[in-house]
């Protein structure tokens, strides 16, 4: 019988620039690999202080959307008390208020559980780290 609890970490090249990563595809392929048909819990977690998990609309221009958003709700400039880095680098300290570092998600017979337009994202406004680390947990 597979295990109770299985876990791998993903390395995402998240660049330079602001990004939503979709990371559906990667969270299907580990159930595929370790979910054995079970029901369970994924869950999804970055643990860096700088970057969260959405579950959000890709392609059609959502993505974009939470981008555009988040710069009005957390504008990139010096009002920031946390100056190192690139300027304005102290709203992506606040971005995991608003875009929590974890998401979890149900898993019936081995398959995430999405709405037809949902997909699961990183996102990324720091510019500073190039690279992140995101790990699946499943628990059956």
């Amino acid at each position: 019988m597979p295990d109770a609890f299985t876990t791998r970490v993903l390395s995402v090249a998240s660049g330079s620039r602001e990004r939503v990563v979709d990371l559906t595809g990667e969270c299907e392929t580990f159930l595929r690999d370790v979910a054995a048909g079970r029901d369970g819990l994924l869950n999804v977690f970055v643990p860096h202080a700088t970057a969260g998990i959405a579950i959000i609309e890709t392609g059609a221009g959502s993505d974009d959307d939470l981008l555009a958003a988040l710069h009005t709700l957390l504008p990139a400039d010096d009002r920031w008390q946390h100056r190192h880095g690139s300027p304005g680098h102290g709203r992506d300290h606040v971005l995991p208020a608003f875009v929590p570092p974890h998401a979890t998600l149900p898993v019936v017979e081995g398959r995430l559980q999405l709405g037809t337009w949902q997909s699961v994202c990183l996102v990324d406004t720091n510019k500073d780290n190039v690279s992140r680390q995101v790990r699946l947990s499943f628990l059956a």
